[in-house]
Protein backbone atom coordinates (compact mmCIF):
# COMPACT_ATOMS: atom_id res chain seq x y z
CA UNK A 1 0.00 0.00 0.00
CA UNK A 2 1.20 3.47 -0.80
CA UNK A 3 1.81 5.74 2.15
CA UNK A 4 -0.23 8.88 2.68
CA UNK A 5 1.23 12.19 3.76
CA UNK A 6 -0.41 13.93 6.72
CA UNK A 7 -2.22 16.30 4.35
CA UNK A 8 -3.50 13.39 2.24
CA UNK A 9 -4.60 11.44 5.30
CA UNK A 10 -6.46 14.47 6.69
CA UNK A 11 -8.30 14.91 3.41
CA UNK A 12 -9.14 11.19 3.33
CA UNK A 13 -10.68 11.46 6.81
CA UNK A 14 -12.95 14.23 5.55
CA UNK A 15 -13.86 12.24 2.44
CA UNK A 16 -14.59 9.10 4.50
CA UNK A 17 -16.91 11.20 6.62
CA UNK A 18 -18.63 12.76 3.60
CA UNK A 19 -18.69 9.49 1.56
CA UNK A 20 -19.12 11.48 -1.70
CA UNK A 21 -18.25 15.12 -2.17
CA UNK A 22 -17.49 17.89 -4.57
CA UNK A 23 -14.27 19.80 -4.04
CA UNK A 24 -16.14 22.71 -2.43
CA UNK A 25 -17.61 20.27 0.15
CA UNK A 26 -14.16 18.98 1.03
CA UNK A 27 -12.80 22.53 1.35
CA UNK A 28 -15.63 23.38 3.77
CA UNK A 29 -14.61 20.50 6.07
CA UNK A 30 -11.32 22.19 6.91
CA UNK A 31 -11.20 24.46 9.95
CA UNK A 32 -10.39 28.13 9.53
CA UNK A 33 -8.02 29.29 8.23
CA UNK A 34 -8.62 26.84 5.42
CA UNK A 35 -5.88 25.85 2.99
CA UNK A 36 -6.21 27.39 -0.46
CA UNK A 37 -8.77 25.79 -2.77
CA UNK A 38 -5.98 25.03 -5.26
CA UNK A 39 -3.92 23.30 -2.55
CA UNK A 40 -6.81 21.00 -1.66
CA UNK A 41 -7.46 20.38 -5.35
CA UNK A 42 -3.83 19.32 -5.78
CA UNK A 43 -4.05 16.91 -2.82
CA UNK A 44 -7.25 15.39 -4.24
CA UNK A 45 -5.57 14.90 -7.62
CA UNK A 46 -2.60 13.20 -5.97
CA UNK A 47 -5.01 10.87 -4.13
CA UNK A 48 -6.69 10.04 -7.44
CA UNK A 49 -3.30 9.18 -8.98
CA UNK A 50 -2.36 7.07 -5.93
CA UNK A 51 -5.60 5.11 -6.29
CA UNK A 52 -7.25 6.20 -3.03
CA UNK A 53 -9.94 8.38 -4.59
CA UNK A 54 -12.14 8.10 -7.66
CA UNK A 55 -14.44 10.63 -9.26
CA UNK A 56 -17.48 10.94 -11.44
CA UNK A 57 -17.78 13.95 -13.74
CA UNK A 58 -21.00 15.97 -13.91
CA UNK A 59 -20.56 18.67 -16.52
CA UNK A 60 -17.55 20.68 -15.38
CA UNK A 61 -17.46 19.40 -11.79
CA UNK A 62 -16.25 16.18 -10.27
CA UNK A 63 -17.79 14.26 -7.42
CA UNK A 64 -15.11 12.47 -5.43
CA UNK A 65 -15.41 9.33 -3.32
CA UNK A 66 -12.93 7.11 -1.51
CA UNK A 67 -11.91 3.83 -3.13
CA UNK A 68 -10.33 2.45 0.03
CA UNK A 69 -12.48 2.26 3.17
CA UNK A 70 -11.26 3.82 6.39
CA UNK A 71 -11.30 0.39 8.03
CA UNK A 72 -9.13 -1.19 5.33
CA UNK A 73 -6.67 1.73 5.40
CA UNK A 74 -6.47 1.53 9.20
CA UNK A 75 -5.86 -2.22 9.07
CA UNK A 76 -3.14 -1.86 6.43
CA UNK A 77 -1.48 1.01 8.30
CA UNK A 78 -1.55 -0.93 11.54
CA UNK A 79 -0.08 -4.00 9.84
CA UNK A 80 2.74 -1.80 8.52
CA UNK A 81 3.33 -0.41 12.00
CA UNK A 82 3.39 -3.92 13.45
CA UNK A 83 5.86 -5.09 10.82
CA UNK A 84 8.14 -2.02 10.93
CA UNK A 85 8.33 -1.50 14.68
CA UNK A 86 7.37 -4.78 16.36
CA UNK A 87 8.69 -7.49 13.99
CA UNK A 88 5.09 -8.55 13.32
CA UNK A 89 4.80 -9.61 16.97
CA UNK A 90 1.52 -8.80 18.68
CA UNK A 91 3.18 -9.77 21.96
CA UNK A 92 5.87 -7.09 21.47
CA UNK A 93 3.20 -4.56 20.52
CA UNK A 94 1.03 -5.38 23.55
CA UNK A 95 4.06 -5.20 25.84
CA UNK A 96 5.09 -1.82 24.44
CA UNK A 97 1.54 -0.49 24.49
CA UNK A 98 0.84 -1.45 28.09
CA UNK A 99 4.24 -0.38 29.44
CA UNK A 100 4.80 2.87 27.53
CA UNK A 101 1.32 4.33 27.89
CA UNK A 102 0.12 5.55 31.22
CA UNK A 103 -2.97 3.39 31.28
CA UNK A 104 -5.18 3.44 34.32
CA UNK A 105 -6.25 0.25 36.03
CA UNK A 106 -9.73 0.83 34.60
CA UNK A 107 -8.38 1.14 31.05
CA UNK A 108 -6.35 -2.06 31.49
CA UNK A 109 -9.48 -3.84 32.74
CA UNK A 110 -11.41 -2.63 29.69
CA UNK A 111 -8.67 -3.95 27.39
CA UNK A 112 -8.66 -7.27 29.24
CA UNK A 113 -12.46 -7.49 28.87
CA UNK A 114 -12.14 -6.92 25.10
CA UNK A 115 -9.53 -9.67 24.88
CA UNK A 116 -11.64 -12.04 27.03
CA UNK A 117 -14.66 -11.40 24.78
CA UNK A 118 -12.60 -12.18 21.69
CA UNK A 119 -11.28 -15.40 23.28
CA UNK A 120 -14.84 -16.48 24.10
CA UNK A 121 -16.01 -15.68 20.58
CA UNK A 122 -13.18 -17.64 18.97
CA UNK A 123 -13.79 -20.61 21.27
CA UNK A 124 -17.49 -20.64 20.35
CA UNK A 125 -16.59 -20.39 16.64
CA UNK A 126 -14.30 -23.40 17.02
CA UNK A 127 -11.05 -21.59 16.25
Amino acid sequence: MKELTKAEEQLMHYLWELKKAYLKDIVEMYPEPRPAYTTISTVVNVLVKKGFVKYETFGKVREYSPILSKEKYTRQSFNGLMNNFFNNSTRQFASFFTQQNELSVEELKEIRALIDDQISKQKSDGK
